[in-house]
C-alpha cells in the first residue's frame, strides 16, 4: 500500500511513539501490566489508523475537458442550483462530496484545463455537512478553465475535525484528472460549482470514487460563466 506524502511524518512519528513508550512501560511495569498493554492496543490502534488515512491509491481517471470526475471519495450530499459569489458570480450547479474519517482523502483535479483562480480562505470549523461551511469554515478555492471557457469551481473545506488543507495548485498551470489538486487531513468535504446547462449524473446519497467516477457532462455548446 503507498502512503501519501502528506502522512509519512505523522505516521513514523505515531508508531515511533508507540512503540517508545510501550517499551518504557513494559521496562518499568513488566508485561503483566494491563496499563502497560492498554496504552501499547491504543497507541498502535491509532498508528495503524493513520496508516490507513493516508492511503494513496492508483487511479483510472475518466475526466476529460467536458467529463466532470469527481474531485474525491466519499457520498454526495448536495445537488443544487446556486449563486457561486467568489468567482462566478452566477448561477451554478453545486455538488458536494462528504468525505469520511475512513475515505482516501487525496483530492484530484475534476477536469483537464489550466488553473485560472486559486485562493485560501481561513475561517471557521463548521460541521462539513453545514449549510453554510462552503462560504464560512477554512476552505481553498480552485477554478480550472477548459478549451471551451468553462470554468469550474473546485473548493476544498475544511470540517470540524479536518484543520488542515493542502493545495498543490499554480496559477496558470495545465492540470488533468490524473493530476493530485491536494489533500485534506481528517475528513471533510469537497464541491463543484459547475455550468449551469451541465448534465448531472450523481444525486444526493450516492457513492463516488475521486478521478474514477463522473459526476457531470458539460455540453459542447456549454454558455462560458
Amino acid at each position: 500500500m503507498k502512503i501519501h506524502r502528506e502522512g509519512r511524518t505523522i505516521i513514523f512519528v505515531s508508531y515511533a511513539i508507540c512503540f517508545l513508550f510501550s517499551g518504557v512501560l513494559f521496562y518499568l511495569y513488566g508485561f503483566a501490566s494491563f496499563g502497560s498493554w492498554a496504552w501499547f492496543t491504543l497507541s498502535f490502534l491509532f498508528a495503524a489508523f493513520n496508516t490507513i488515512f493516508f492511503r494513496d491509491p492508483v487511479r483510472n481517471a475518466v475526466g476529460t475537458d467536458r467529463l466532470v470526475a469527481a474531485p474525491a471519495d466519499g457520498k454526495v450530499v448536495i445537488v443544487k442550483e446556486v449563486t457561486e459569489n467568489e468567482y462566478l458570480k452566477g448561477p451554478a450547479i453545486q455538488v458536494s462530496i462528504f468525505m469520511s474519517p475512513m475515505n482516501v482523502h487525496v483530492n484530484w483535479y475534476p477536469i483537464k484545463g489550466i488553473v485560472e483562480y486559486f485562493r485560501y480562505h481561513p475561517g471557521k470549523y463548521l460541521v462539513a455537512w453545514h449549510p453554510k461551511s462552503s462560504e464560512k469554515n477554512e476552505r481553498t478555492t480552485i477554478v480550472i478553465r477548459n478549451e471551451q471557457n468553462d470554468r469550474i469551481v473546485m473548493r476544498q473545506i475544511a470540517g470540524f475535525v479536518a484543520r488542515r488543507i493542502v493545495c498543490y495548485a499554480n496559477y496558470e498551470q495545465a492540470v488533468t484528472p490524473n493530476d493530485e489538486a491536494g489533500f485534506i487531513k481528517f475528513g471533510s468535504r469537497a464541491d463543484l460549482f459547475l455550468p449551469i446547462d451541465s448534465k448531472i449524473l450523481v444525486k444526493p446519497g450516492d457513492r463516488v470514487v475521486g478521478a474514477e467516477s463522473v459526476i457531470a457532462e458539460i455540453p459542447i455548446h456549454s454558455t462560458s460563466l
